[in-house]
């Protein structure tokens, strides 16, 4: 066996080093927070992985569905990436489909207090003064 050939790696930093996630807390964290499953088991940041599991990220939007086929500690480039995964993740949705939530022009300017109250209204937010109280007209 190569001396550079690695046998186990912790899921959080190979999801990391293969550019999954844009630095190694970010992908401890979705660990931790149950958004990595390996082989369809929520896993600790520290689980080993191995070549054939198959990992599943859960980021904003979609689900990536990887089957591991080489491992990696340190980050590499992104066509020595590619190379470490075969993707069976479904097609990201087209940017359109994605709903855009309260975006301003640049150089607008601080919002009004009309413009806040829009805001939290596209949010979901309720005011906290006594025009939103619906008992005090």
């Amino acid at each position: 066996m190569a001396s550079d050939e690695v046998t186990t790696a912790r899921v959080d930093s190979w999801i990391w080093s293969v550019r999954l996630t844009k630095t190694r807390s970010t992908a401890a964290a979705a660990c931790r927070a149950g958004h990595v499953r390996v082989n369809g088991e929520r896993v600790k940041p520290a689980h080993a992985l191995r070549p054939g599991d198959e990992v599943r990220l859960r980021q904003v939007g979609r689900e990536r569905i990887v089957v591991v086929t080489r491992l990696v500690r340190k980050r590499v480039g992104a066509p020595v990436a590619v190379e470490c995964y075969v993707d069976n993740s479904p097609p990201a949705p087209p940017r359109e489909a994605v709903p855009v939530i309260a975006v301003r022009d640049r150089g607008a300017g601080r919002p009004t207090k009309r413009d806040r109250r829009e805001l939290d209204q596209l949010r979901g937010r309720l005011g906290m003064g006594p025009d939103s109280d619906p008992e005090h007209p």
